[in-house]
């Protein structure tokens, strides 16, 4: 119930910003608005206030202001299609921009509230741990190097270089500096940064229990918080990624731990995860995190930085899917969004308006591809009128429409699918 709640919340704010947007586009330019909905489909509720109906329909997956005069010929002032084509293109384009507008706001306040970084973020980035098999392993990647800079790029802390390797996500090449033994060594090569596990290298975890889950194998044999692993059926334990790797195959555990400066040993059997199979015992790292927060003026620059990284990042994936270098199964529809709007709520606010800024630049990236039935498209039409200088066969805008229809129908099913497989596989969203 949450999760339906955390996502009925995400996606109205969403469409409504979207839709005032047209709403007072249309307004200031003078045309007449005469529904103005929230959801499509059966109306649940409406007011008429003024010359607009208002309306919160059944089915949450979008929105729309039907402007008085949308088809051609009528010659009303008050009429949209009455307009010169740069106002009908701004109408178009409101949409998008308050979504933007949203989510500058949205980054804005997270960076004035502040939000809860783990310690380490802000430390210097000293490989604790390398995964096997991943690009920074591939890259000859060690435990113990300093990573310096990336792509010439300087790298202060861990937070730092999660964000510049965030940004060469879809970059072939790689190179890191690092310091190793006292020298400065450069690594490069191809490398995935798309892969699902992400880039290999992890900071230091100490094996300490931070929390145990009520009800799981550890709670059931005693584990506490604080208490420290020191091995894993004999192999000893220096990271808690160690401790993760060694847990999520096993059948059986017997654990060495430090509790109070006494050393315990305890067997117990783990649970399975029914969708992946791997095992699990219910625990938790203990993560010192640190609140972060930043002055008015730093903090609405740097929502403008996140908007045009997220930007760039996803005009990059949708040029990945048109050459086929990305997968189109990495795009997500309802379910993911459900999924993720649900765990974001679990997090606490700040993660809640985080996601909501992310999908808010989404969105707006989204209406704005010159595709039939999304803003964009109506975009390209008035761009033709223009330089045509004479309106588009009315034929030509039935069939444009219908191709839209089809398009949308056929995108909505696909990413529904997409959303159901990797519910049933128990891949992470």
């Amino acid at each position: 119930m949450e999760t339906v709640l955390a996502f009925l919340v995400l996606v109205g704010i969403l469409i409504w910003f979207h839709e005032l947007g047209h709403f007072l586009f249309a307004k200031l330019f003078g045309v007449k608005v005469e529904v103005f909905s929230v959801g499509f489909g059966p109306v649940l509720f409406k007011k008429q206030w003024g010359e607009t109906e208002y309306r919160l329909s059944a089915v949450p997956l979008g929105g729309f202001v039907k402007l008085y005069g949308e088809e051609d010929g009528i010659s009303d002032p008050r009429a949209f299609s009455s307009k010169p084509n740069w106002q009908k293109i701004l109408i178009a384009f409101a949409g998008s921009f308050f979504n933007f507008i949203l989510a500058v706001l949205i980054f804005w306040l997270i960076g004035m509230l502040g939000k809860e970084v783990p310690k380490y973020a802000l430390e210097k980035p000293v490989v604790g741990y390398v995964q096997e098999n991943s690009p920074a392993q591939k890259m000859g990647l060690q435990r113990g190097d300093l990573i310096l800079s990336v792509n010439r790029k300087k790298v202060d802390n861990w937070k730092d270089l999660e964000e510049k390797l965030l940004k060469d996500i879809f970059e072939q090449e790689l190179k890191l500096e690092v310091l190793r033994n006292g020298k400065v060594l450069t690594l490069g090569g191809k490398v995935d940064l798309r892969n699902p596990r992400g880039f290999g290298a992890e900071p230091l975890i100490e094996p300490v229990v931070g929390t145990v889950l009520e009800n799981s194998p550890a709670k059931q044999v005693g584990l506490q918080e604080g208490d420290r692993i020191l091995s894993i059926n004999g192999v000893e334990i220096k990271s808690w990624q160690e401790a993760v790797k060694l847990i999520r195959s096993a059948e059986k555990i017997d654990l060495k731990i430090e509790r109070q400066g006494q050393i315990r040993e305890i067997t117990l059997v783990p649970m399975k995860d029914p969708r992946t199979g791997i095992s699990m015992i219910g625990i938790a790292p203990k993560v010192e995190t640190i609140k972060v927060k930043q002055g008015p003026f730093e903090a609405f620059k740097g929502s403008f930085e996140r908007i045009a990284t997220l930007t760039a990042l996803t005009l990059k994936a949708l040029w990945g899917m048109i050459t086929g270098s990305l997968s189109p199964t990495n795009l997500g529809g309802p379910i993911a969004i459900a999924q993720m709007a649900g765990q974001s709520a679990q997090q606490g606010l700040i993660p809640y308006l985080g996601l909501m800024a992310f999908i808010s630049v989404q969105l707006a990236i989204f209406n704005l591809l010159p595709l039939p039935m999304l803003d964009g498209g109506l975009i390209l039409l008035f761009l033709i009128e223009s330089i045509r200088r004479k309106p588009l066969p009315l034929k030509f805008k039935e069939a444009w429409q219908e191709l839209g229809f089809a398009l949308i129908v056929a995108l909505s099913l696909f990413v529904i699918l997409n959303d159901l497989l990797r519910l049933i596989s128990g891949k992470k969203f």
